[in-house]
């Protein structure tokens, strides 16, 4: 036992029980209340007071046994409680527990006890509510944070770089909109999955994206808020294994999150994919990664997260730079534009293809780019023509390419390598 495990008191010790046991809970115990009471505020205020009890009782008599379903039993006696005493509220919840059953039987009164003790996990009808597309996009990624990730309010704002009052007033209009809709809480049916599942997964890859390429602040990474992602990402792949696109999912961020360590160098400096040390990826992620490529690309056509992280597979497999298999990569991203066609795929495609058949080649597609007003203020495409255009000596105008991503990027690290290419053109 080491000392800080050894000096921790009993009452600590308890305490740090009970944060490891909610946060691995949480989301199961928050599904399972949503779906007995129908109300996403009911079920965080009794969870929070089922883990204030927690922290009462377990110091005397220990952790139990089957720590969720004793949260779960306790959650549930409290909503009880509360709705004795508020009729009016217990009204409004019961013609939202009726909708609720019309759209899928109710689980047995005692569930914790009918499944041997232990917590149901229905997380899977949690996902399908906080990404329901009647929400806004960012209202989505918001809620998700706060409910299946865990994060606090606070966690959340700082990782989506807002204000927390900003964040806070997301968060209620995303639950309010669910209650006033009456937005079910279930599972699409299989008609309903093939348009439902995209937006569940594009809400758990923006959380990773933010993460792993923070939009703006001091640093490149949130190392945390790209973990939630990929916990997220490992629930849902144990919720629904027989879906393709959920492993390419998965995949696609195991795959780039093994590069971690090697983006930032010693002194915080954004490291490129071509300069990173490749002993620092970490192989067993990779290993991982590229074993759901094969699930993701096994059984009918690929869909884009699969696609993705087949190229992400082909980067991590590269003993250097120069080897990468340029020419597959290419016919990756020409199969990815026809799956899901983007000016941020046809930029990707270019970089490819420069790489393959040369700078100049390159340049003629990003020039191709040059109206597409998404891309307008998008820094990765100023910076991939500064980088062609230094390549091939035209300085000058590589510099202009230069400032015009200085001015569009958002973290520090970047701004700092984007100083020093700028630097060595003039």
């Amino acid at each position: 036992m080491g000392d800080d495990e050894g000096s921790m008191g009993p009452v600590e010790a308890v305490g740090s029980s009970v944060e490891a046991v909610f946060r691995e809970e949480r989301g199961r115990l928050l599904a399972a209340l949503v779906r007995r009471f129908g109300d996403l505020d009911l079920a965080e205020e009794v969870a929070s007071e089922a883990i204030e009890a927690a922290l009462v009782h377990w110091p005397a008599g220990g952790v139990p046994s089957k720590p969720g379903a004793w949260l779960l039993t306790t959650a549930r006696r409290k909503a009880v409680d509360r709705l004795r005493r508020d009729r009016a509220y217990a009204a409004r919840l019961a013609v939202l527990q009726v909708e609720a059953d019309r759209a899928a039987p109710a689980p047995p009164a005692d569930t914790a006890a009918d499944t041997g003790g232990e917590l149901p996990d229905e997380r899977l009808q949690l996902f399908f509510t906080c990404a329901h597309p009647a929400l806004p996009a960012e209202d989505r990624i918001a809620l998700t944070l706060r409910c299946l990730a865990g994060l606090t309010t606070p966690e959340v704002a700082r990782a989506l770089l807002l204000p927390p009052a900003t964040t806070a007033k997301r968060i209620v209009r995303a639950k309010k909109k669910i209650r006033e809709a009456r937005i079910p809480f279930r599972v699409p049916g299989a008609d309903e999955l093939p348009d439902r599942l995209p937006g569940v997964l594009q809400v758990i890859y923006s959380i990773y994206t933010e993460g792993y390429a923070a939009s703006s602040g001091p640093g490149l990474l949130r190392v945390d808020v790209a973990e939630e992602a990929i916990r997220l990402a490992r629930i849902l792949r144990r919720l629904l294994p027989g879906e393709r696109e959920v492993a390419g999912l998965l995949g696609l961020m195991l795959l780039t999150h093994a590069r971690r360590a090697a983006r930032i160098g010693p002194g915080g400096e954004l490291v490129l994919l071509g300069d990173q040390d490749r002993a620092l990826w970490d192989r067993p992620m990779i290993e991982e990664g590229q074993a759901l490529v094969v699930t993701a690309l096994t059984g009918g056509s690929p869909g884009p997260y699969g696609v993705q992280a087949a190229i992400a597979a082909l980067h991590d497999e590269a003993p250097d730079w120069p080897a990468t298999d340029w020419p597959q990569i290419v016919a990756l991203y020409d199969v990815l534009l026809a799956l899901a066609p983007s000016p941020v795929v046809a930029l990707n495609r270019a970089v490819a293809v420069a790489m393959r058949d040369g700078p100049e080649a390159g340049l003629a597609l990003l020039d191709e780019l040059a109206g597409e007003p998404r891309l307008r203020g998008y820094h990765p495409y100023a910076l991939a023509r500064a980088d062609l255009l230094r390549r091939l000596g035209r300085r000058r105008e590589a510099a202009a390419a230069y400032r015009e991503a200085l001015a569009a990027a958002g973290t520090e690290p970047e701004r700092a390598h984007l100083r020093h290419r700028l630097r060595s053109c003039e």
